[in-house]
């Protein structure tokens, strides 16, 4: 697992229960807002996250909708023994995120 897709899966264990949109998750990993989307919809599509469109009137409030993301029940339980995990593997290279929510 990357440094980064670790720091974004700390973002969202600092406040496991609550939403949180793309920028607020880029300022809480110390990230560039354009590198977490990848990271946010891989872990979306490995099924660690959820997320959904505000409901706005866009017009109304003066900004675009935000999409907004969230620990699913499978991340919830599997991002803190994948973050334990990689934390023990730094020394030995890393491992990858699979598709089916698991480490290679």
């Amino acid at each position: 697992m990357t440094m980064p897709t670790r720091a974004v899966l700390a973002a969202f264990m600092a406040k496991p229960a609550d939403e949180h949109y793309g920028l607020e998750v880029s300022e809480a990993a110390g990230l560039a807002p354009g590198s977490i989307y990848p990271i946010l919809i891989r872990l979306e599509q490995c099924g660690w996250l959820e997320s959904r469109w505000e409901d706005i009137d866009e017009h109304a409030e003066g900004r675009r909708k935000r999409r907004y993301y969230r620990l699913s029940e499978k991340g919830a339980q599997a991002v803190p023994l994948a973050l334990a995990k990689a934390k023990g593997r730094r020394r030995t290279g890393g491992a990858t995120l699979r598709p089916d929510g698991g480490l290679a």
